[in-house]
């Protein structure tokens, strides 16, 4: 492997294992770690041990998927194929369904304006806005609406769907959404109008100067007009007006990925995102 190109991946497992850890307390069962989230939120996944001297076995699988059935998490396994490459074998063999995602990092020089992209207005959540808590929850929305209905295709869900997907949020979500925002952990973006509201979102996280950009979804009603490449590179931009030196993500699809071909992304790897065969 060339030097760079390994410690590019390095630089990705550092990030992977540090983002859960300032809201979940880490379990070792042999090579893999399981991330527990510590109250309310998106529950994690297990992966492997930054310092695991031997690849992960079916017993340490067995033991995690134990130990999620009783916390009631869902069986969820997350790893980079080329950092440990013989548990995709070892997953499948106990049963995993394996979802092997396009990982593709920024080269920032091919990074667009978001306004070629797309007539849309697009803008950054802002924590001290006085329609943050409404901004926050149309995010998930769209979110939750635009992954109900996977790929690129248009649609007919649109607004009214989202609206109906809204959910209000308790302070204590809102609060760590702020926080995070405020202190560059988070970044958040829509793209809509005044008319229809909120039709794409996405957002960063991010550690130090490596950021991953995640949930990129438009409505269906909605899709073929730029919106998620829009939103991704507004995010792209911001991150890297605030010093962030490693902006990735990964592809749920090869169709996805030619979306972030556009916007500078270039694949260096495959994501692997394991579960229970009958979820995949």
């Amino acid at each position: 492997m060339d030097p760079l190109h390994g410690d590019l991946l390095a630089r990705l497992e550092r990030f992977y294992d540090a983002v859960p850890r300032d809201v979940a307390r880490a379990e070792e069962h042999g090579a893999l770690v399981l991330f527990v989230r510590d109250g309310a939120g998106w529950p994690f996944y297990a992966r492997p041990r930054l310092d695991a001297a031997e690849p992960p076995s079916l017993a340490d699988i067995q033991s995690v998927r134990e130990r999620q059935r009783e916390l009631g998490l869902p069986e969820a396994f997350e790893w980079v194929h080329e950092n440990t490459p013989d548990l995709l074998a070892v997953a499948r063999s106990a049963g995993l369904g394996v979802l092997e995602a396009p990982l593709m990092v920024l080269d920032p020089a091919a990074l667009p304006d978001p306004a070629t992209l797309t007539d849309v207005p697009l803008r950054m959540l802002d924590p001290d806005a006085p329609g943050f808590a409404a901004d926050v929850a149309a995010r998930r929305a769209v979110a939750a609406v635009g992954f109900s209905a996977a790929g690129t295709a248009t649609g007919d869900a649109g607004p009214a769907e989202r609206d109906a997907a809204v959910t209000e949020l308790d302070v204590a979500a809102l609060d760590e959404e702020r926080t995070r925002i405020a202190d560059g952990r988070r970044v958040s973006a829509l793209a809509g109008t005044a008319g229809q509201g909120a039709l794409a979102s996405g957002m960063a996280m991010r550690v130090d100067d490596v950021a991953e950009i995640a949930g990129v979804a438009t409505l269906p009603s909605a899709r073929r007009r730029g919106l998620g490449a829009a939103v991704t590179a507004t995010l792209a931009h911001a991150l890297r007006d605030a010093g962030t030196d490693l902006i990735f993500l990964s592809a749920g699809s090869e169709e996805i990925a030619r979306v972030y071909l556009r916007v500078g992304f270039r694949r260096i790897a495959t994501a692997c995102i394991a579960e229970p065969t009958a979820l995949i």
